[in-house]
């Protein structure tokens, strides 16, 4: 098979700017969450758990973030210590573990939403709308060719499905959270 030099060459290009483009974008995340007291990480941990509105079972928490129970765990750990959580035993079921989000956790959340937010948006609204749903659009063909490569078995249609299902849910976070939702 002849491959088009042009067409490999543009395959890296991209590969670098979604890599810097994630680079960045955690490094702005990295400097908001700081300023609340917060790790890029705990902060998506402490969303997670806001999202499922309750006691939450590492396991859950790690699928809904797209990673392993194993980093989810540790980082649980870090945040047990650091009073952001708090881990629960199911009383129906004592081998189960919870985690649930502290006082502490709870206060750091919402101001630390609306930063990031702020920053967020202000970054994607110099895209125009048309060029965020072909963004949008984009990643999430991206996203499902990894899903499947990651995971041969998996069922987009359901993914799709579960993602449709969260997206009826953003307006209300937004609101929750005290954060505009229109431009």
């Amino acid at each position: 098979m002849k491959t088009n030099l042009k067409s490999e060459i543009d395959i890296l290009k991209l590969w670098r700017q979604l890599y810097q483009t994630y680079a960045l974008l955690k490094r702005c995340e990295d400097q908001t969450f700081y300023e609340y007291g917060l790790t890029t990480e705990q902060f998506s941990v402490l969303v997670a758990i806001d999202y499922f509105t309750g006691p939450t079972k590492v396991t859950d928490i790690a699928k809904w973030l797209e990673r392993s129970t194993n980093s989810i765990s540790m980082i649980v750990d870090r945040m047990v210590k650091a009073g952001l959580l708090r881990r629960v035993r199911d009383r129906k079921d004592r081998r189960v573990v919870h985690v649930i989000n502290t006082s502490k956790g709870e206060n750091a959340l919402k101001p630390a939403a609306q930063a990031s937010f702020k920053v967020i948006r202000k970054i994607l609204l110099q895209l125009s709308y048309e060029d965020r749903s072909t963004l949008i659009s984009l990643l999430g063909t991206m996203k499902y060719e990894i899903l499947k490569y990651l995971n041969p078995g998996v069922d987009i249609e359901e993914v799709k499905r579960n993602e449709l299902e969260q997206a009826a849910n953003v307006k209300e976070w937004l609101n929750e959270y005290g954060l505009p939702s229109t431009p």
